[in-house]
């Protein structure tokens, strides 16, 4: 697979709001904002502006108009190029077709959970429940808002969907893990039940060299 010369998705983003109609970059950020692409995107002033000028850069977007706006600063008004547009829909194809490693915070976090002893994760992992409760109520709000009430079609928000789903089964694997460790289903090898965690809580053996010593 060829590397893309841009692999920054707030490109991607930027590049299908200008299927729409040529856009300033503050009006970029607005309207990313008020479609709550900012839980898909990470969305700030600075960032924007160092990705339209990589996409100008690069020939995917180019400037086609300055305009001032009363007593504000003048804002230069981007399209998307015909190079820009094959390379949008070329983007997305390969994006959904092929799985990539993302390596998420949290999994790493959830490799070392023994570190923290059973009364320890179990109260992470507590609190993170709560958080992913609040996230996938108020995002269902959002949807009933939006989707639900007709005034933006499902296939517009269905990325906040497919990101409800995954907070949902989340929240499912952090429940049913916090009442294994509380019922003591999943034991803490080399620990006491309610102790702190002691060497081998992993549960695996420590790699060996061919001389038979740990490494």
């Amino acid at each position: 697979m060829t590397k893309r010369k841009i692999s920054n998705t707030l490109a991607l983003a930027v590049l299908g709001l200008l299927q729409e109609q040529p856009m300033h970059p503050y009006e970029m950020a607005t309207t990313l904002r008020e479609r709550h692409k900012d839980s898909s995107f990470k969305v700030n002033s600075g960032s924007l502006y160092d990705t339209v000028q990589t996409l100008v850069r690069h020939g995917w977007i180019e400037p086609v108009e300055t305009a001032r706006e009363g007593r504000r600063p003048e804002r230069t008004v981007y399209a998307v190029t015909g190079q820009g547009q094959s390379e949008f829909v070329r983007w997305i194809d390969e994006l959904l077709r092929v799985p990539v490693a993302e390596y998420p915070k949290f999994m790493a976090a959830v490799s070392y959970l023994g570190a923290l002893g059973p009364d320890g994760a179990a109260e992470a992992l507590t609190e993170r429940a709560g958080h992913l409760a609040r996230r996938i109520e108020e995002t269902n709000a959002v949807l009933a808002d939006t989707v639900g009430s007709g005034v933006v079609p499902r296939l517009f928000m269905i990325e906040v969907e497919c990101a409800l789903h995954a907070w949902e089964a989340e929240l499912a694997w952090t429940r049913r893990t916090i009442a294994e460790i509380r019922d003591g289903s999943l034991c803490w090898p080399g620990a006491a039940p309610t102790g702190p965690a002691a060497p081998g809580w992993t549960g695996s053996a420590a790699p060996t060299d061919p001389e038979g010593s740990s490494l």
